[in-house]
């Protein structure tokens, strides 16, 4: 059964991400950050949502600046990365002391994405920084591997693709999603001018082709990468009424879409059979900023708000 309307509270900390832990589907991870994220510190929050007892704290972290992303290691069930406000990337163990692991530390300014690779044998990951570039580390050195520098503008995200390996997308500010090949960080394969600020962006889970994204218009378009120069499809039928913070894709079902926004709303879509959402939902009550699917049960979407508790 799915669990509605169960709330975890964060006093004095804003939600900026939520991922579900890809070993566990009871357990979730939440990125937060003092004053929007403006001043202060962070907390990485790890919970565990139950039916029956509503949402329990497992664990967290705490640090110095805020927390605007995170993701859990494909490899290693207590492992886990989160983004921060100074340029840096944590890299955290459930089983030790509440300090990082790791540090990373070369972006100049804030790191907004943090993606670990989903192929089990290429343990990469991407960073997306307001500095203008994406990063490619191996999680046992802490000097990146390559730096991406083709966009103008803050580059909000950096995603995998769940089905070529080596293979990412990254969107920003600049209004285009860019296709790199890992072996080729010099310029990216395909530029896909999507027009308004890209604020995320995401992969189809069963087509390799299909890539969404969301922008500041507060629409949400989908394009195949074999015809770039027009959206294959375009969601924004009694859609967002603001900016769209975050977009995901369905690990259950081809077509089947999550967004969250600024309108405060979560809404899930079917880009096969309508332009406007199947479901939304108005549980919250400032903006929304994090949505992830469940892994293990289809159907179950958890977001995230970007709130304080009074």
């Amino acid at each position: 059964m799915e669990p509605r309307n169960i709330a975890f509270r964060s006093p004095g900390h804003h939600g900026y991400s939520v991922e579900y832990s890809p070993y566990s589907p009871s357990r979730l991870a939440v990125a937060t950050a003092q004053n929007y994220g403006i001043a202060g510190g962070g907390s990485l929050y790890i919970i565990d949502v139950d039916n029956a007892m509503g949402a329990s704290l497992v664990k967290s972290f705490q640090c110095s600046n805020g927390l605007f992303d995170v993701t859990w290691s494909e490899n290693n069930e207590n492992v886990l990365l989160s983004a921060s406000g100074d340029g840096s990337i944590q890299l955290w163990d459930l089983m030790k002391e509440a300090i990082p692991v790791i540090v990373f530390k070369e972006h100049t300014k804030e790191v907004y994405g943090v993606d670990w690779s989903q192929t089990r044998d290429q343990h990469l990951i991407l960073s997306a920084s307001w500095d203008k570039t994406v990063k490619l580390w191996d999680p046992q050195r802490t000097a990146s591997l390559a730096t991406f520098a083709a966009h103008n503008s803050i580059v909000y995200c950096a995603i995998w693709s769940p089905l070529v390996p080596g293979c990412f997308a990254s969107a920003a500010g600049d209004g285009v999603v860019r296709l790199w090949d890992v072996r080729r960080p010099q310029s990216p394969r395909i530029a896909v001018n999507v027009g308004s600020e890209v604020v995320s962006c995401d992969w189809c889970k069963y087509d390799k082709n299909i890539l969404v994204a969301g922008g500041v218009d507060g629409k949400i378009s989908g394009w195949d990468l074999r015809k770039p120069n027009a959206p294959a499809f375009l969601l924004s039928e009694n859609g967002h009424t603001h900016a769209v913070r975050r977009v995901k894709c369905s690990p259950h079902h081809q077509s089947v879409i999550a967004s969250c926004s600024y309108d405060f709303t979560t809404r899930v879509w079917d880009f096969a059979s309508q332009p406007a959402p199947i479901e939304t939902i108005q549980h919250h009550t400032e903006f929304v900023c994090g949505v992830d699917f469940n892994l293990h049960i289809p159907g179950q979407v958890r977001p995230y708000v970007l709130a304080m508790a009074k």
